[in-house]
């Protein structure tokens, strides 16, 4: 009698131990793309927390004109706040190509509409990243309100 594995018990063997390590490498990979996403989101995050600091909203006298802020580059949110205090390396690669940007959705709603409300407006602040010009550009956004005082 003859001892040992047969040609067809090492190939099933062999194709387990495949779809076993491709498992595994498909895993990792998503975890990677998982790290990345999540660090994009944390400057993100940063990013729009340097944006209330630079225009805080309790700030706002006139919605017409204090309301809406146009695109700002992190990097003129940070000098804003900071004033002579640089950047430092890290930072300035790390906040490159960020974006912050707030826009009252409501604003241009005629007074009686806005009474109606309560003189609330929706605040939309939304920052952006990546190449837009190749299609890989990515945003996130949030919503808040305001209170017009009367």
């Amino acid at each position: 009698m003859k001892r040992g594995f047969t040609l067809l018990e090492v190939l099933l063997a062999a194709v387990i131990l495949g779809f076993g390590l491709t498992t595994i490498l498909v895993s990792m990979s998503q975890s990677q793309k998982m790290m990345i996403s999540s660090t994009y989101l944390e400057t993100a995050q940063e990013v729009m927390d340097l944006g209330d600091m630079a225009y805080p909203l309790s700030d706002v006298q006139d919605p017409d004109k204090d309301l809406d802020v146009p695109e700002t580059k992190a990097t003129e949110l940070w000098e804003k706040i900071a004033g002579d205090v640089r950047l430092t390396r890290a930072q300035e690669e790390k906040f490159h190509g960020y974006t912050w940007e707030r826009e009252a959705l409501n604003r241009k709603a005629n007074d009686e509409e806005l009474k109606r409300l309560g003189n609330l407006y929706t605040v939309l602040v939304t920052v952006r990243w990546g190449d837009r010009r190749r299609g890989e550009g990515e945003e996130e956004s949030y919503v808040t309100f305001w209170r017009k005082s009367e």
